[in-house]
């Protein structure tokens, strides 16, 4: 393009310059490279060479020569100016544009870079984001000073200006980043916290043995079967084992595979294309494509039919899977860790579960023992549980030694998750925070999972305390007397050798709830 010779024909330049660089700060948000292809643009078509821009240190305040248009980083040494020290300096000093018909009659030029030409022109303009000075742009025309120089000089604030928008838009996102990477960071600390190995509960025997095998299996990317009755804690063991696992960082999907019909659940796990079924109006990705680079926990295993079963196993073998109405093989790297409550070897044996899958699944079972069997963890679990409920309430949860006996006192065929309630429950119903044996109250099942409760002598029901034992305050005996009678105050009554108006009274003065049935 030909230098310009009249007004006319610069503001013709300038037009299309201002043109090409819009379209470069419109296209990218790297701001060095943004920064490069103005100063490429000023050259090519605005007739502006030797474009530098310099940005403001905010710990020093001197300006340091940022990009060099034609020159690589490491062609040029750093070159630094402090307020008030050469042009670059007076500009970072005064905040005003400089322009200067032949640079080299300035004194003040030094030229450090050994960039310009003494004899043209030289423009020079503060780069401001929100009223803060960030940097400068300087600029030599190709030709000597024709009388034009304020025009130039003006359209390069303007150029300025843009680069400004730039730079704080740069600035937005970078501080965003560093807002979310700090975030994600906090959130992967608490992670690890909630699910580190420090907080798992529990030093029976069988619970160190669990806690072991969760340590050495979380090193590796083998398939984990956990086994348990309902309210154990399966979950949450599946959730220490990736958390601590070398895939911590990847994505971790959950599905309970009882929770859908196997029309849905193999749309939920494979996901599905445009078309596939009625309803499906677009493409979906499916929970293993969600958790490849990560893990996969399936509850509920064993409860999956077994066509579907079939198909499960495929992705588990090969690492392939195709979408519902789909004919495109997708490759996945999920490291899967299964749950289930059901005995899987007798299901194998009546034919509903398959025993290839079976082997597939139970690379490495965790088996975690149900509370009866681990008793001695109830004090801390219980401790570890009334913590948690009053965090989420807001105030202090305290337990009394005679509601810890209480607790002791059942065999708790729900597991950890019956008793988190019998806590929850109990805490609600006090004011002061401080729960004692009249507000552990217990439902009677009327349909107690037998065959559990059987699977160990510790589990039948243990006796109330007795209401002659001379360990009891005034306060459990009574207690005991009630639950003894079916909380029938005649009956207890009796027990204590107390008259109906007696042990009413006793109940009013003690602040005992009494249990209606």
């Amino acid at each position: 393009m030909p230098l310009p010779s009249s007004p006319a024909d610069l503001l013709r330049t300038q037009f299309d310059t201002l043109f090409r660089v819009s379209q470069v700060l419109s296209r990218s948000l790297d701001f060095r490279h943004n920064i490069r292809e103005v100063l490429r643009a000023l050259e090519i078509t605005g007739h502006l060479s030797r474009g530098m821009v310099s940005v403001v240190d905010p710990e020093s305040g001197s300006l340091a020569v940022h990009a060099v248009h034609g020159l690589d980083d490491a062609e040029y040494e750093p070159v630094r100016y402090q307020p008030g020290e050469g042009l670059l300096g007076l500009i970072l000093q005064e905040r005003c544009t400089v322009a200067r018909p032949a640079i080299g009659s300035d004194p003040r030029f030094l030229n450090r870079l050994g960039l310009y030409e003494r004899e043209l022109p030289f423009i020079a303009v503060p780069i401001n984001v929100d009223g803060v000075l960030q940097g400068v742009l300087a600029v030599q025309p190709d030709a000597p000073d024709d009388g034009l120089l304020a025009e130039r000089a003006r359209f390069v604030e303007m150029i300025a200006n843009l680069i400004g928008q730039s730079v704080r838009l740069s600035l937005d996102i970078e501080q965003e980043k560093k807002s979310l990477s700090e975030e994600r960071d906090t959130l992967r600390r608490t992670v690890r916290n909630r699910y580190g190995f420090n907080n798992m509960v529990g030093h029976s025997p069988p619970m160190r043995r669990v806690f072991d095998q969760v340590r050495m299996v979380s090193k590796w990317n083998t398939t984990v079967l956990i086994r348990g009755e309902t309210g154990t804690g399966k979950e949450l063991i599946a959730n220490a084992i990736h958390y601590n696992s070398p895939r911590a960082r990847g994505p971790y999907v959950r599905l309970n595979c009882a929770s859908l019909p196997e029309n849905l659940l193999e749309s939920e796990l494979f996901g599905h294309e445009k078309g596939a079924f009625t309803g499906a109006v677009g493409s979906r990705r499916g929970r293993f494509e969600m958790a490849d680079g990560g893990t996969l926990f399936l509850d509920e295993i064993g409860e999956i039919s077994p066509a579907f079963q079939a198909k499960l196993l495929r992705v588990l073998q090969e690492g392939e899977l195709e979408r519902v109405g789909g004919g495109r093989t997708l490759k996945v790297d999920v490291r899967l860790i299964a749950a289930t409550h059901r005995d899987l070897e007798a299901a194998v044996d009546s034919g509903d579960f398959r025993e290839d899958l079976y082997y597939r699944l139970n690379v490495m079972p965790i088996a975690l023992p149900p509370l009866r069997d681990r008793m001695e963890d109830l004090p801390e679990i219980a401790g570890h549980l009334t913590e948690r409920i009053g965090s989420g309430q807001g105030r202090r949860i305290s337990l009394t030694e005679a509601a810890q006996r209480r607790l002791s006192a059942h065999s708790w065929p729900g597991n950890i998750r019956e008793l988190e309630n019998c806590l929850e429950r109990a805490a609600v119903m006090s004011e002061s925070g401080r729960i004692d044996v009249d507000l552990i109250q217990i439902p009677r099942l009327r349909d107690a999972p037998a065959a559990a409760l059987a699977a160990s002598p510790a589990a039948a029901p243990r006796p109330a305390p007795d209401v002659n034992d001379p360990g009891l305050d005034e306060r459990e005996r009574v207690v005991a007397a009630l639950e003894q009678a079916g909380w029938v105050q005649a009956k207890a009554a009796r027990l204590l050798g107390m008259t109906p108006r007696q042990i009413a009274y006793r109940i009013q003065i003690l602040n005992i709830d009494v249990k209606q049935f």
